[in-house]
């Protein structure tokens, strides 16, 4: 698509960890970022919007070029607890469905619906390498980003839908969050085996990506994952040594089954995925490595 420097980028979940690092790297390339915002707004660039009463303030998506949707409640809060599983469901499917309806309704509805999903789509394939021609996977995290997508799939024809499916975002928030404290405190642990590969990206190449496929004509779902596989005791290792703390510890993999569908999809879980299609695109990443990405933000 063709842009100029006025295209008007609204964007669902804003103020998170990877939304911020978004909109800084929109604005730094002269975008005019618009936020969806779930109070009063404060600001002329601020939109209300329910998603779980499904309102959305219809003047934000008539004035946006571009919608990108990184709204859903975090998986990293543990313990996922009965409820705390529908709310993860429940955040991602009525938010990207209230957008994909608003969308439908538009007038002049955005040329562009960039709608975050993940790779938990895939599910746990131990020995498998997995690009985005694989199948759906098992698993609680598995059912719900295919639920997910076919929210983003109510999306009319013609506005190109890309479904970007995100891997471990590898910073100082969102999943690292836990290991980061659990390392700095001389806890770093080797979790289940550590054979397991954990598929990953920077914080910094997962917003370049974004805005890389805005840029882009390919529609449908990519994966956003680093070039190179790293398993889980590869991360939580070289996390150790960049910060300069021991990794002495094992946690078995019987005490994370005990997490329930939390340690099974976030912690034991085996996907070797790559970025094909992404690499197909012309992608070109700033962090190829785990170490890269790690070294980016430890001290």
């Amino acid at each position: 698509m063709a842009e100029s420097p006025t295209t008007r980028v609204l964007v669902s979940g804003a103020s998170g960890y990877i939304g911020t690092e978004l909109v800084s790297q929109l604005e730094a390339e002269g975008y005019e970022v618009l936020r969806l915002v779930r109070r009063s707004p404060t600001a002329t660039n601020e939109y209300e919007w329910d998603p779980q009463a499904g309102t959305i303030d219809e003047r934000a998506i008539e004035l946006a070029d571009v919608v990108i949707n990184l709204a859903g409640a975090s998986t990293g809060k543990l313990p996922w607890t009965a409820s705390y599983k529908r709310e993860i469901l429940r955040s991602r499917v009525d938010g990207t469905r209230t957008i994909a309806e608003a969308i439908r309704r538009a007038a002049a509805p955005p040329s562009v619906f960039l709608s975050g999903s993940a790779v938990g789509f895939f599910g746990s394939r131990p020995g498998e390498v997995l690009t985005d021609a694989s199948t759906k996977g098992t698993g609680f995290l598995s059912d719900v980003v295919d639920a997910w997508e076919k929210a983003a799939q109510l999306t009319p024809a013609g506005t190109r839908l890309v479904m970007f499916r995100t891997g471990i975002v590898v910073g100082e928030g969102g999943a690292f969050i836990p290991l980061n404290l659990l390392t700095r405190f001389g806890l770093g642990s080797r979790l289940g085996s550590g054979g397991q590969y954990w598929p990953w990206i920077s914080l910094h190449d997962e917003a370049a990506a974004i805005i890389h496929l805005l840029r882009s004509d390919f529609h449908g779902a990519v994966s956003l994952v680093g070039p190179t596989p790293a398993t889980a005791k590869t991360v939580t290792k070289t996390l150790a040594q960049l910060m300069g703390k021991p990794h002495w510890f094992a946690v078995p993999s019987f005490a994370l089954r005990m997490l329930g569908d939390a340690g099974k999809d976030l912690i034991l879980v085996d996907e070797n995925v790559q970025p094909r299609t992404l690499l197909d695109t012309g992608f070109s990443f700033t962090h190829t490595t785990i170490e890269q990405a790690i070294d980016e933000f430890v001290d």
